[in-house]
């Protein structure tokens, strides 16, 4: 179309350029002939007619006699309404020799019969137009055979990337999570789409893998409690005991079993968290007041393990989530600080510290430091994992589910978690984006 555009303007100007040569000539004549009459415009025909120029002239009187002109002749062509004419003629080159040439003109019959026809060669805009139409076809072939190579092009490239994701999608349909889709590195919207399901596949990957180890874990971790409570009744029903002997034992059961509960609880709230279904109940809470009411609960604890507790907490902090995994959260960190923050080191004092502050970047940082014997570093990542315990012999209570739940809290609120190290100890944080103010 732009092709088609460009020669209809071009062919156009120069017809309409032509037209309008010849109308002028006529206005021309046209005065002369009303100044003059017949005599003065024979003379003008003939003064205008030496003129090497384009232009074409020729007056006849009634019988058909040349009165004046350089035309031999009356043209054949028969004119339109509009009185204009396409026709062709002889012209005579320098060297006597005659050729064909195009023209176009417009004829008038004046009163008495004489006929006048003005006119112009267009043989050099014909041949002008022939190679515009003949460069404009080129274009339009050469155009029309590289959008298709171009288009082919593409669409091989296309399919052949379509088919490679394919394929590692059916790879990862039958079971091989560790499959990828390939990324061509032009940045482009395949590539765009490769990275976000990759990025996908890596999550799926990631909780197919906790929920075996989960799977695992439970099975090891909740035998042994489960074979306990069974063995304890069995031995207790096997002998005759008295009420008071019952009686302990129902109690160890009771105990069991609310451990038992409470892992199941802890699981069950880390699910909650990750599936984000608690996302709806989410409201402002104060970060400072969060903190406050956790050590005030534990405080107690604290101080029969011969533990201080040092709270600050920077007033107006406000996070937009649930304020009861958020308590939870901190009483998980809080516990876990009590039961492994004793010193180690001699003449550290046994104090453990809980701080709310803003980082000056629109983030909520609540921590808890202790100086307890601390985790290394390369096992800070593991700790986060369900039912991972550091401590091999597994004689301190838990269930190894605390910080993955304050990990599931600080992902549902946006945020993320860092253990640190304290000098001596270990100092948990969980950063938490700031409501604004």
């Amino acid at each position: 179309m732009l092709l088609a555009y460009v020669y209809w303007n071009t062919a156009g100007f120069l017809a309409r350029q032509t037209d309008e040569a010849v109308q002028a000539e006529i206005t021309g004549l046209a005065e002369q002939y009303a100044q003059g009459g017949l005599p003065l415009l024979v003379q003008t025909v003939i003064q205008r007619s030496r003129d090497p120029g384009q232009g074409l002239y020729l007056l006849l009187d009634p019988a058909g006699r040349v009165l004046a002109g350089n035309l031999d002749g009356r043209p054949a062509a028969t004119p339109g309404a509009d009185r204009w004419i396409d026709f062709a003629y002889h012209r005579r080159t320098l060297d006597g020799t005659t050729e064909l040439k195009s023209a176009r003109a417009r004829v008038f019959l004046l009163p008495e019969g004489f006929y006048l026809l003005v006119g112009r060669d267009v043989q050099e805009r014909r041949e002008i137009e022939k190679l515009i139409t003949n460069a404009l076809i080129w274009a339009i072939g050469l155009t029309i055979a590289l959008g298709l190579a171009g288009g082919l092009f593409m669409s091989r490239n296309m399919l052949a990337r379509v088919d490679d994701i394919n394929r590692s999608s059916r790879d990862i349909m039958q079971g091989d999570l560790s499959q990828r889709l390939p990324i061509a590195g032009t940045g482009d919207e395949l590539d765009q789409l490769a990275r976000n399901l990759n990025a996908m596949l890596d999550q799926i990957e990631a909780l197919m893998i906790g929920m075996r180890q989960v799977t695992d874990n439970v099975a090891h971790d909740l035998r042994s409690p489960l074979n306990r409570l069974r063995n304890r009744l069995e031995v207790t029903l096997m002998q005759d005991s008295s009420p008071e002997e019952y009686r302990h034992a129902l109690e160890r059961t009771i105990a069991e079993a609310d451990s038992l509960l409470t892992t199941f609880n802890a699981l069950l709230m880390i699910a909650r968290a990750e599936a984000g279904s608690l996302r709806e109940s989410m409201t402002p809470v104060d970060a400072a007041a969060v903190i406050s009411d956790s050590a005030e609960l534990y405080e107690p604890v604290a101080e029969e393990q011969g533990l201080g507790l040092d709270v600050e907490g920077t007033p107006g902090l406000h996070v937009r989530g649930n304020r009861e995994l958020l308590a939870q959260a901190m009483a998980n960190l809080l516990d876990n600080a009590i039961k492994h923050g004793k010193p180690v080191t001699p003449g550290v004092e046994p104090t453990i510290r809980v701080t709310a502050r803003e980082d000056g970047a629109g983030q909520v940082l609540l921590s808890v430091a202790d100086h307890g014997a601390g985790i290394p570093a390369e096992k800070r990542g593991h700790v986060l994992e369900r039912f991972v315990r550091l401590e091999a012999s597994r004689n301190t209570p838990g269930s190894g589910l605390g910080l993955s739940l304050v990990a599931a809290v600080a992902r549902l609120h946006g945020g993320q978690i860092r253990l640190e190290d304290n000098n001596p100890g270990l100092k948990v944080v969980i950063s938490l984006p700031a409501l604004a103010r």
